[in-house]
């Protein structure tokens, strides 16, 4: 996937955008995680992200661009189908990564706490 395109989706949308990406990605987020354990070695990040993305004290345009990028994780039909063994979550990652090391410094301990709860639920 290509630098703009991800560019382009990382892009902040309106509240009402933003309002609807929350919600696809907490009726997903469970479901994918799952799937995508074995192929996603950072997924602790990822879902500190997620606990980021919630916490009202994350600036609006990062809670914006971390909602943009777990929206696209949570989609099962993206740019490479997530059903795709071995292929399917690279995408993913490539989106993921770039929305990581553009917001790392907003993912606070309490947010890595609450994601290394999340996983341990997961096993």
């Amino acid at each position: 996937m290509d630098d703009n395109r991800i560019a382009e989706m990382l892009v902040p949308a309106s509240d009402a955008e933003n309002g609807r990406r929350r919600q696809r990605v907490r009726d997903n987020l469970r479901r994918t995680v799952r799937r995508a354990a074995r192929q996603i070695p950072f997924m602790d990040e990822v879902i500190a992200a997620y606990y980021c993305a919630l916490d009202d004290k994350t600036p609006t345009r990062v809670r914006g661009v971390l909602l943009a990028a777990l929206a696209y994780f949570v989609l099962p039909l993206d740019t490479i189908p997530d059903f795709l063994v071995g292929f399917g979550f690279t995408d993913d990652m490539a989106v993921l990564t770039a929305a990581m090391t553009a917001i790392r410094g907003h993912i606070k301990p309490a947010h890595r706490k609450a994601a290394r709860e999340f996983l341990d639920e997961q096993d």
